[in-house]
């Protein structure tokens, strides 16, 4: 049985839901594409009939984040993620491209702006995205959604799980690293809403 102070964290960290029929699947940019996968199952298995793809450039580098260098000859994360959809059989005209976001916060509020441009306010949908990096995912695009049900549907990506992220450092690393930026990165977000109580 896990220690009580490694599951506390790892409930917290690791949040997945099982998916079910959804207006849209959310997809945020970022260099796994793991997710981009999963999305594109979810699609084929008639989950949603939509999917939402944000991602301009990594903030950090300037360039799309790829695993070893995967997304060069693209503009940005959208285009190749979009590109890998296509690919793994999702229609064209069932993906939403949202292009300028530079990380995950921006994810979640460009793509609110351009849904709701389209008309589109989702009841349910599916959120696709890094498994150690699940619930600050989850956080953005929930603040940003309120009225939308979120089930988090997350790949394991660069070796990191539930089941083993506290037998290395580098796990360690990752997801203690989502424990300090889930504090770290709501403090200007929730004084915010403070105006709204």
């Amino acid at each position: 049985m896990m220690d009580p102070f490694y599951q506390s964290i790892q409930e917290f960290i690791f949040l997945e839901n099982e998916p079910a029929k959804a207006a849209l699947i959310f997809l945020p940019g970022g260099p796994a594409t793991e997710p981009v996968h999963r999305a594109a199952g979810l699609w084929r298995e008639g989950y949603a009939p939509l999917i939402a793809v944000s991602g301009s450039c990594s903030i950090l580098t300037g360039h799309p984040a790829s695993k070893e260098g995967e997304a060069a000859g693209f503009a940005t994360e959208c285009d190749y993620f979009a590109d890998l959809l296509i690919r793994d059989g999702v229609d064209p005209n069932a993906i939403i491209r949202e292009e300028e976001a530079q990380y995950t916060y921006q994810n979640a509020v460009f793509t609110r702006r351009l849904l709701e441009k389209k008309g589109l306010v989702p009841e349910t949908a599916l959120l696709c995205c890094q498994a150690y990096h699940a619930r600050r995912a989850f956080l953005y695009y929930q603040e940003q959604f309120p009225d939308t049900r979120i089930l988090v549907c997350p790949s394991v990506t660069q070796g990191v799980s539930r089941d083993n992220w506290f037998k290395t450092p580098k796990g360690i690393d990752m997801v203690l690293g989502e424990v300090e930026r889930c504090g770290a990165q709501f403090h200007e977000i929730m004084r915010g809403h403070m105006t709204d109580c």
